[in-house]
């Protein structure tokens, strides 16, 4: 993922960088045929809210996660840390010595995931490893890790992150899910130290030299395996790099011939190789040890991209399969000094707004070097947990409900018969408006009309094919929250 500023994107819905495989709302999506993950992949569409957490020896530097490594020519992979980030070759070898400083001893997992739990959160996606190689967990497969005599961190009784989160998460009830990048930008069977880097994909030509490709994909699947054999339950695997990927023959042409969307630069040139790793054995292997295991290999079109992946941005409608939008909460993926953080009327929001479109929010909040979130973090939680004490029960499990949003109106319902009108405030708008109306359903008749967080009925009336719900005075600067009011319908008109 590429650091970017969050106000930026939600004002002017920029879209993230699209790969020539990459899937979104307006193609194709390959449905899973194993029943087990058919169920699990049901049960996550109804948890709504997860967190997920970018961080590694970057963060030190308050850098974009792992892209400065990568020589290509944008604005998230330029160099501006480090003694001599002119040198890109003195700049790697600065990059990967962050091992030897990295040592986050406010490293505390239970609060983290307290956190998240009172805030409603579901499930949690780790960023076990990011494309520039570094471990976040004790890998039998690479010195470039966490655990590493070279980390100072290594001698702390935490010092297996991955593993302390996955448990500290599960003991609050939440999922566990493992990010990993297929790409490694720092083991020699992807880039070969024989070869400069030309970007962010292999440095050799995999089908001229296939032991050495092998050994990359073996690579890959023991650590993938270990990470489904010695971490406890597994919910998802959450595959990052898409462009690490059986490319058919037609697609594959000479280099930098292949023009891909971009908002920021109207068009880019990205260059195409056949990285074929073998992602269906090893998922077949990883299902053996985590029956229904949820993979998402994202931005990589076919049956292994169990749920899509919109990044940083909100589709406008209701997609036909599973998705989830992923959104950084404040500053970047990575870590950011004095990063600015969403006020608790966008997160709250946002939440609804995906939820009435029948997808979830992942929000990503990155851990600081020193092993803390910075208070924005928590104050945005904080939001959350007040907000879903009071409406959660619009939000889990719920279907959507078209049209979906009605002005400032979100809508859902459950499979019981109730509905849901979500009323999304304006920025300063601290009272209740006296009437609320809905145009497009109606109560059945004798249904009960209620205010969540308000104890008894509301009076309503028909208005055309809606109705108006009037709100009483007693409340009206009194709201029993903030940010959403919701009205609770226990039946609508057939």
């Amino acid at each position: 993922m590429k650091n970017t500023l969050l106000s930026v994107l939600l004002l002017l819905g920029i879209h993230s960088l699209c790969f020539s495989q990459a899937v979104y709302e307006d193609e194709r999506y390959v449905p899973e045929t194993d029943p087990l993950v058919l169920e699990k992949l049901s049960e996550w569409q109804d948890i709504k809210f997860g967190l997920l957490m970018h961080w590694g020896t970057y963060s030190q530097w308050g850098i974009v996660e792992s892209w400065s490594l990568s020589p290509e020519e944008y604005g998230w992979c330029e160099r501006k840390a480090g003694s001599n980030p002119g040198n890109y070759n003195a700049y790697k070898a600065e990059y990967e010595g962050l091992i030897n400083t990295f040592n986050p001893t406010e490293f505390n997992p239970q609060k983290w995931a307290e956190a998240a739990r009172n805030a409603g959160m579901k499930y949690v996606i780790f960023t076990t490893k990011h494309h520039d190689g570094f471990c976040m967990f004790d890998s039998k497969y690479t010195d470039y890790k966490i655990t590493s005599p070279d980390c100072p961190f290594s001698s702390n009784a935490k010092s297996n992150i991955a593993k302390e989160i996955f448990s500290a998460f599960r003991d609050q009830g939440l999922w566990a899910g493992a990010y990993f990048s297929k790409p490694d930008w720092h083991v020699e069977s992807y880039w070969d130290p024989k070869y400069p880097p030309r970007d962010r994909n292999v440095n050799y030509e995999p089908e001229a030299n296939p032991e050495k490709w092998q050994e990359f994909i073996d690579f890959t699947h023991n650590q993938m395996l270990e990470l489904v054999s010695d971490y406890g339950k597994i919910d998802i695997m959450w595959l990052d790099g898409g462009w690490v990927a059986k490319t058919p023959k037609n697609e594959i042409t000479s280099w930098y011939d292949v023009q891909l969307k971009n908002s920021d630069n109207g068009y880019i040139k990205h260059r195409i190789v056949n990285q074929d790793i073998k992602i269906d054995e090893v998922v077949e292997k990883m299902r053996e040890k985590q029956p229904g295991l949820i993979v998402v290999d994202r931005a990589v079109h076919g049956i292994n991209q169990n749920y899509l992946t919109p990044e940083n941005r909100v589709p406008e409608k209701e997609l036909p399969y599973p998705w989830e939008s992923c959104i950084i909460s404040g500053g970047g993926w990575s870590h950011t000094k004095n990063a600015k953080y969403m006020s608790g009327r966008e997160g709250v929001q946002m939440l609804v707004d995906i939820v009435a479109k029948g997808g979830n929010l992942l929000l990503n909040i990155a851990p600081t070097p020193e092993g803390e979130w910075q208070q924005g973090a928590y104050d945005l939680l904080s939001e959350y947990a007040d907000w879903m004490a009071i409406n959660s029960e619009g939000i889990y499990k719920s279907k959507t409900l078209a049209p979906y949003k009605e002005n400032n109106i979100c809508m859902t319902q459950q499979e019981s018969g109730e509905t849901y009108f979500f009323y999304m405030c304006e920025k300063e708008e601290t009272d209740m408006p006296a009437v609320i109306t809905v145009n497009s359903h109606q109560p059945a008749k004798g249904a009960t009309v209620e205010l969540l967080g308000y104890s008894k009925p509301l009076k309503w009336k028909k208005e055309g094919e809606g109705f108006r719900v009037m709100i009483p005075e007693s409340i009206l600067n009194k709201p029993p929250c903030d940010h959403v009011w919701t009205i609770k319908v226990s039946k609508l008109k057939d």
